[in-house]
């Protein structure tokens, strides 16, 4: 995690913005669903060995499902993470006996620890941190742990909530020797998203950040999971502004909102994002050829910075 990709930029104005966008993709992460485990063995070949890529727990899905998706990342020579979701988590046996094989057969040596947005929990778990709590995951060989960040607060959480909640689950990962970061949920306003990770470069700046944002998706489809993740708030917003501002950061482009992470990571030096995190929203392969081409751009670089 000491990636620090804008900080050796000495590169000046549109130049460092478009190589801090490049760096940005390429110290970067992207997700996939457990049923395209097969996506993995065509998409690997697009990306950097070991990149990592985080395969959900979904309400529908129980842990167990992931195996065949964790195991055909790490064959095709990414880095698997799965996200575990507490409060779906249905026991103590099913967490262990999932550990056990995730990091026995792929090779899972960190994970992305999520409360679970269900109403009521399916088993013992309550909260993310009453997981970690338990030592189990270091006791499976667990190294790092991703835990989420919201720029724009938690959609049925209060801020002062969420924020006792993350000191509680850094104190515990900090005490069981484990690694600790940040992947933010994306949001279509990227004054919040700046402003968020400065704030957490005051508050906890040995912490990691990965910025999360939304892939190259169509906007409607992008409004939808807005709605089911709890970030149309910035949405609403920008309605007031005209639907030219909607337009802006709804088309099927993540590159200004990207831009404006570069521009804030060169203008403080005491950032600590260190990668963007793609929410691709079930369309990987049209994630991964977008990845792929600002990673692999090359002249042309000041040409993509407006």
């Amino acid at each position: 995690m000491s990636v620090d990709p804008l900080k050796r930029s000495d590169r000046t104005g549109k130049s460092a913005v478009a190589q801090g966008i490049k760096d940005l993709v390429i110290s970067g992460s992207f997700e996939m669903t457990p049923g395209r485990a097969i996506d993995a063995r065509d998409l690997a070949p697009q990306l950097p060995a070991g990149m990592p890529v985080y395969v959900h727990h979904s309400p529908r899905q129980r842990l167990a499902q992931s195996h065949a998706a964790l195991k055909a990342i790490r064959a095709a020579g990414l880095e698997p993470v799965p996200h575990i979701a507490a409060r779906r988590v249905a026991s103590r046996s099913e967490l262990d006996s999932f550990l056990e094989r995730a990091a026995g057969d792929s090779g899972v040596s960190r994970v992305l620890l999520i409360g679970g947005d269900v109403p009521q929990p399916f088993g013992p778990y309550s909260s993310g941190a009453d997981l970690l709590d338990e030592g189990i995951l270091v006791a499976h060989g667990i190294r790092e742990v991703g835990l989420p960040g919201y720029p724009e607060g938690h959609p049925r959480i209060p801020g002062p909530v969420v924020e006792q909640a993350l000191s509680r689950k850094l104190a515990l990962i900090s005490a069981q020797g484990l690694g600790a970061y940040i992947v933010t949920q994306f949001s279509f306003a990227p004054a919040r998203v700046v402003k968020y990770c400065g704030e957490l470069a005051r508050s906890i700046p040995a912490i990691p950040v990965y910025v999360g944002l939304a892939g190259p998706i169509e906007a409607r489809t992008l409004l939808h999971f807005a709605q089911l993740c709890g970030v149309s708030a910035s949405f609403r917003a920008m309605q007031a502004q005209g639907m030219g501002a909607i337009r802006l950061f709804t088309h099927t482009d993540p590159r200004e909102q990207l831009a404006a992470v570069a521009r804030h990571c060169l203008g403080h030096e005491s950032s600590n994002v260190v990668g963007a995190h793609f929410f691709s929203f079930g369309d990987v392969a049209r994630t991964v050829a977008w990845m792929n081409r600002e990673i692999t751009s090359d002249g042309d670089l000041d040409a993509r910075v407006q």
